[in-house]
């Protein structure tokens, strides 16, 4: 779709932008864009084998691999019954939610990263990445050769030229996209140089997500009032949690609070509900049919369940055990064992709302849930209820949930709505400040004075604060604008090297904190 703000294309030439969403199982969208036209974004609708996953655009995150290393299936093409006897003849070995497993240390979860599927043997994180991309790439230029009149000549006039869009979680940060970017070019995507380095690009799934609200016109009415409004990208594997304001241009929009990102996706829910399992069916002839009633409960039963029993349907009519509620090849689940499989994730996205609102610098008005897990009946009414004291409206988008960050990162790379970004963390450098015995804070630190080339008292250890937590960062400019004061060592959180003009390490002179 072409929003009708959107300008046309001025390049020189026709361009492919491609945006993958690597995550537990979302679209991949592109746009081609031709010179005077305006750009418009389309799925990729076609993948090997869609017909196990009902013919969405939806595609599951899991590749296997043979006992040479090598891959044998991914996507839909995984997950076929046909494959069934093969896998576990040949020993094939699954990779799944693997990107979880690239996640910063910082990122806080009632979980524990140990908790998620093993990597492969013998596999990075980088591997395995680089072979889904290579997969998806693939599966896009079949999609555009076989869908487009002249396909063929299409493609080859534009794929040493793509540009690509790779969404990442709120949480994601320079060590995340150094690995994406590794496993980019691995995968063939761009070639290892500065040119084919600028092809690829990052947004986060946050980001991504008020793009696609706002080319489907869904933020201009809760903008009318002045308010903030906030996005929960609720998705496999994180929370997202983004807060904007609208900007000082005319369709520009402003973060107001700094994004959040949790691990409480609806993998975590269904990590529970195995866990469950396990314990339910241990030492019964089911047990060996826990994979099945996982699977059935992650791919249909999670997203309809409504606090009522829960029927997981595993084998035949001959299955049955009176005890364990199993009957006709059906195991009855308990609603309130049910609800226990989602409350940390509710309980965790309803706490990290009333956070964001806190923070927020105006009051919000209207939050957008979208993404894979809110589809969850039971999800969107706990959250209803519980944030009822916020009087927040709280809406799902009527277009289909998974597709919110595919769409919007294309989104991203033609609009760029979103002109000022709240930072996360404190940026600064390192640096030495002149002895003063007079303060408390360097008597302290006297032992490690030293005498500079200047023939002065000098400290070590210091640090030059540029960017404060919380500051506003403009894009394409290198104009911080710090609504608090420089904060010293005890509350700074993090600190990195951050690439600045001279006017403006001129400018801070003054703002040093010895740590």
């Amino acid at each position: 779709m072409a929003p009708t703000n959107r300008p046309p294309y001025t390049g020189d030439s026709r361009k492919l932008v491609l945006a993958f969403d690597v995550a537990p199982p979302k679209p991949k969208n592109c746009s081609i864009l031709d010179p005077g036209q305006v750009p418009e974004i389309k799925g990729v609708t076609r993948f090997p084998a869609q017909e196990r996953v009902g013919g969405s655009s939806k595609i599951p995150t899991v590749i296997y691999y043979g006992q040479d290393g090598r891959v044998r299936a991914v996507g839909a093409e995984a997950m076929r019954e046909s494959l069934r006897d093969t896998i576990e003849d040949e020993g094939w070995v699954k990779a799944e939610w693997f990107k979880l497993h690239m996640r910063p240390k910082a990122i806080s979860g009632t979980n524990p990263l140990g908790e998620l599927p093993p990597l492969p043997a013998g596999k990075s994180v980088i591997d395995i990445f680089a072979d889904f991309l290579q997969y998806l790439y693939a599966c896009a230029k079949t999609y555009i050769t076989e869908s487009h009149a002249n396909g063929p000549q299409l493609w080859a006039s534009v794929e040493r030229t793509i540009d690509f869009v790779i969404t990442h979680p709120n949480g994601w940060e320079g060590g995340q996209q150094l690995q994406m970017r590794r496993a980019a070019i691995r995968a063939g995507l761009v070639p290892d140089s500065i040119e084919g380095h600028s092809r690829i690009r990052f947004v986060t799934e946050g980001e991504a997500s008020l793009h696609f609200c706002v080319q489907n016109g869904l933020t201009a009415e809760a903008l009318k009032t002045g308010s903030g409004i906030m996005i929960v990208d609720a998705g496999g594997g994180t929370i997202d949690l983004s807060a904007y304001g609208q900007g000082s241009k005319k369709g520009t929009f402003e973060e107001i609070a700094s994004p959040q990102c949790h691990l409480q996706g609806s993998v975590y829910v269904t990590t529970r509900a195995k866990k469950f399992l396990e314990g339910y069916l241990r030492g019964s002839r089911f047990a060996e049919d826990i994979d099945a009633m996982t699977e059935y409960f992650d791919n249909s039963a999670k997203l309809t369940f409504d606090s009522n029993p829960l029927f997981i349907k595993f084998g035949g009519a001959r299955d049955r055990d009176a005890k364990l509620r199993i009957r006709g090849g059906q195991l009855t689940l308990l609603g309130p064992d049910v609800e226990n499989f989602f409350e940390p994730s509710v309980s965790c996205i309803a706490r990290a709302v009333k956070v964001q609102c806190m923070a927020a610098k105006k009051p919000v008005s209207s939050l957008f849930l979208v993404g894979g897990f809110s589809a969850s009946e039971y999800l969107f009414t706990r959250l209803k209820d519980g944030l009822a004291s916020l009087n927040l409206n709280i809406c799902r988008p009527d277009s289909h949930l998974n597709k919110a960050v595919a769409d919007g990162a294309v989104s991203f790379y033609l609009d760029h709505v979103v002109a000022v970004r709240v930072s996360r963390f404190v940026y600064g450098v390192k640096c030495t400040v002149n002895y003063d015995p007079g303060r408390f804070d360097h008597l302290l630190r006297s032992a490690g004075v030293f005498i500079d080339v200047d023939g002065k008292p000098t400290l070590g250890g210091g640090f030059d604060v540029i960017l404060t937590s919380r500051s506003l960062k403009r894009r394409n400019s290198g104009e911080a604008m710090s609504d608090l004061p420089p904060i010293g060592s005890n509350s700074r959180k993090r600190a990195v090297s951050f690439t600045v003009t001279e006017a403006h390490l001129r400018h801070l002179a003054g703002g040093t904190a010895v740590v």
